[in-house]
């Protein structure tokens, strides 16, 4: 794989094989290479938001609610979840983006080799981080550039709430190793990192032998991805030496075109 890069600095230059043109678009990289990355300052462009919309969602990580479903039985994982369907046909509707009932988060083995098979109840999404300025733009916004590759009429979106610590010494912010979503696009969403050192991000071509790795470090900076092409992972978290709270926190977006992904009848 290439070198590991620091974000943001040298991030324009993460590619697979020969280096992309300077200036290519977020666009232009999902289509010519799956993935492409966004900085903070561009993320706040693109939804029309500024810093403090992002700087008032970090709070609402603090308490997160553990995850009971981790079945190497660690206890470094806290998350939300929440489900919302977001219709592009008419984009000027007053419900454009509607949040549906809570639901079962599932994925069959083949995406999820730990977790998959299982429905897994999470709490929701708390009101107030979907009643945010930047909530709606955030979803609308990445789910109309991501119909500009896959042009759809609906995306049924799943967001995750994640916090991932080190009170156990190591924590895994993707225990079943490196994967796909089963989904069209996913999208990290860095919030914060404390007093850590590896969660590293690694993805990978689905169907050759290229790779690349870097660290997601600045808040609110993005990773794309088209589910379809890349895999992806990120290494384990460790404290650093001095001590006190250590963990990653993530805002992952998931956009599907066939609807939720649900057991079969």
């Amino acid at each position: 794989m290439n070198k590991d890069t620091q974000m943001p600095n040298g991030w324009a230059q993460l590619s697979f094989g020969a280096t992309l043109a300077e200036g290519l678009s977020i666009q232009e990289r999902l289509r010519q290479q799956g993935f492409g990355l966004l900085s903070a300052e561009q993320l706040y462009a693109l939804i029309g938001e500024g810093a403090e919309s992002c700087a008032a969602a970090m709070p609402l990580w603090n308490h997160l609610p553990a995850d009971r479903y981790l079945k190497d039985g660690g206890r470094y994982r806290s998350r939300r979840h929440g489900s919302f369907v977001h219709n592009l046909s008419d984009l000027a509707a007053e419900h454009a983006l509607v949040q549906v009932p809570q639901r079962a988060h599932w994925q069959p083995l083949t995406y999820n080799a730990l977790h998959g098979g299982m429905s897994r109840w999470f709490e929701p999404l708390a009101d107030e981080l979907v009643n945010l300025a930047c909530w709606q733009p955030l979803l609308t916004h990445l789910g109309e550039l991501l119909a500009e590759i896959r042009p759809v009429k609906q995306w049924f979106i799943e967001a995750h709430q994640f916090r991932i610590d080190t009170r156990d010494g190591v924590g895994r912010p993707t225990p079943e190793g490196a994967h796909r979503d089963g989904v069209d696009f996913v999208a990290v969403i860095l919030m914060g990192r404390k007093n850590i050192r590896g969660g590293e991000t690694r993805v990978f071509e689905i169907d050759g032998q290229h790779g690349v790795r870097f660290t997601l470090a600045q808040p609110c900076s993005v990773l794309l991805m088209d589910d379809t092409r890349i895999i992806h992972e990120s290494t384990p978290i460790m404290p650093l030496e001095n001590g006190g709270d250590s963990w990653r926190d993530t805002l992952v977006l998931t956009f599907r075109a066939d609807g939720f992904l649900e057991p079969a009848a």
